[in-house]
């Protein structure tokens, strides 16, 4: 009896623990889309990453792309979804990292052929961030020298088609 006990007690922890990965793996990483674009068009899919570039508003609805750090893939979103977006990622930003769940098209008739994804539904995971960008001393040090090099060449070579001037 205490077998069995033991028994059916480690089926229900590791059914529980398993219960615990699904969300996870329910997220399609981009470059999996795109790879298996065949058998994936049309399917609904649920996609996460930063929202990169700029907003492209079209009507009522707009263009966001998103790169989850192994690809990258346009979104057709409504516009009022799209204005929950606050941040976009580039050289000044950390953007907004998102969860889309929509319908993938590996050759979407609608926007010429593309493959891109239409939205069905945006959760904001976590918000974006302004990005203070620090240049390092060596960069900083060793522009300076550089520049101070030129300025030299430059000299030199002023120097150099003044002289020859005065030789013709």
């Amino acid at each position: 009896m205490q077998k069995f006990t033991k028994t059916l007690l480690i089926i229900l922890i590791l059914t529980f623990a398993h219960s615990l990965n699904v969300n996870a793996e329910d997220i399609s990483e981009i470059n999996d889309l795109i790879e298996n674009a065949k058998e994936l068009n049309g399917q609904e899919v649920t996609v996460q990453g930063e929202v990169i570039g700029e907003r492209m508003v079209r009507g009522d609805y707009s263009w966001i792309n998103i790169n989850d750090g192994t690809n990258a893939i346009g979104v057709w979103i409504n516009k009022s979804e799209a204005d929950k977006i606050l941040y976009y990622g580039n050289y000044k930003n950390q953007g907004d990292e998102v969860r889309i769940t929509g319908i993938f098209n590996r050759a979407c008739v609608e926007h010429g052929g593309d493959v891109d994804l239409h939205n069905n539904s945006i959760e904001i995971v976590q918000n974006g961030h302004p990005v203070n960008e620090r240049i390092s001393y060596p960069k900083i040090i060793t522009t300076s020298i550089l520049s101070l090099f030129v300025l030299i060449s430059l000299l030199f070579l002023l120097k150099t088609i003044k002289s020859n001037k005065a030789t013709d």
